[in-house]
């Protein structure tokens, strides 16, 4: 195992372990400054007060946030004004090696198909079981090598 290999190892555990605690906006649908602010019992103007602004500049933060206007430095500040931190993620709607084991799916059978099609018009083409045995093959050589142009188009 190779450097490469030992980073992309360690990115793969940093991005499970955000998707598995990452559940998106609270169930309140309030968002997770107000869902934060209720839960501590604490009002606008608390929050307020202990950044400095007025109250009107908190509820403001607050809507922004379920209108996705507010940036992460608000949101941080919010949070430790409150006595919290902000995570921050990019969490992977299924989990990433099933995500790159399909793109290296569909590489490898549009190459077989490229393949295949020149085959065909030399009469050399090969039965479908045996594309999808080199398309499988091949699918297992870009998990393992990971070429750089994986994830390109086409």
């Amino acid at each position: 195992m190779n450097v490469k290999d030992t980073a992309r190892r360690q990115y793969l555990r940093i991005v499970g372990k955000a998707a598995a605690g990452a559940d998106g906006i609270p169930a309140t649908n309030e968002g997770w400054l107000v869902s934060f602010r209720k839960a501590l019992g604490m009002s606008g103007a608390q929050v307020a007060r202990r950044m400095g602004v007025t109250r009107n500049a908190v509820y403001q933060a607050e809507r922004n946030e379920l209108k996705g206007a507010i940036t992460l430095n608000q949101m941080s500040r919010l949070a430790e004004a409150m006595g919290g931190r902000l995570v921050y993620a990019v969490v992977p709607d299924t989990p990433v090696e099933d995500m790159i084991r399909n793109q290296a799916r569909r590489r490898a059978r549009a190459r077989i198909r490229r393949a295949g099609a020149h085959m065909a018009l030399e009469d050399q083409a090969l039965p479908a079981a045996e594309l999808n045995r080199r398309a499988d093959a091949l699918a297992e050589e870009f998990i393992r090598d990971m070429p750089s142009d994986l994830w390109e188009e086409g």
